[in-house]
Order: structure tokens, then C-alpha cells, then sequence
């Protein structure tokens, strides 16, 4: 699963509110009856989903825990899939 924080464009940090708030405005954006790009249903299901984890205070808080213990064995090949997943992202062909 993508970081869902960076799907919903908010970080770490962010209240309740401001996910609800960059939530829904992805939600409106890429609802696919509003929105009929080929990606869109795609994109719309991991906003969902980055919604349904983050919006819920134990799952946040296990997503918190395993993430802050996650071991970078290689940070090379780590930072080049961050890369490739913020080119996939936005679209752009690598």
C-alpha cells in the first residue's frame, strides 16, 4: 500500500479534520461520476482507502508503529521506489 499521508496529501501530524478535509476534497475531485480520466476509479479506491485507515484513531496508530519501525535496509533502492511512486502518481512515464 501506497504512505497513505502522502495519498491524502496531509502529514503525519494532521488533526482528524484536516485528513476529513483533504478527503474530501480528493474525493470530490476524483469521484469517478464526476471525473471520467481512465485512472480515476483507481485513484479514487486508495483515497478511499487512505481515508479508512487514517480517519480511524487504532488502525492510524498501528499504520504509525509499523511504519516508524520499518528497517531501510537499502536507502538507495528506497528512495528510487519513492520516486517511481510519486512519478506513477502524477502520470508522468519514467
Amino acid at each position: 500500500m501506497e504512505n497513505p499521508y502522502h495519498i491524502l496529501g496531509v502529514s503525519p501530524t494532521a488533526t482528524s479534520e484536516e485528513i476529513k478535509k483533504a478527503y474530501r476534497v480528493l474525493a470530490m475531485r476524483h469521484h469517478p461520476d464526476r471525473n471520467s480520466h481512465s485512472s480515476t476509479e483507481i485513484r479514487f479506491n486508495s483515497i478511499k482507502v487512505a481515508y479508512e485507515l487514517l480517519s480511524d484513531p487504532k488502525k492510524r496508530a498501528a499504520y504509525n508503529q509499523n511504519i516508524n519501525n520499518r528497517i531501510i535496509i537499502d536507502p538507495e533502492e528506497e528512495a528510487a521506489s519513492l520516486w517511481r511512486s510519486l512519478f506513477n502518481q502524477c502520470g508522468i512515464a519514467q
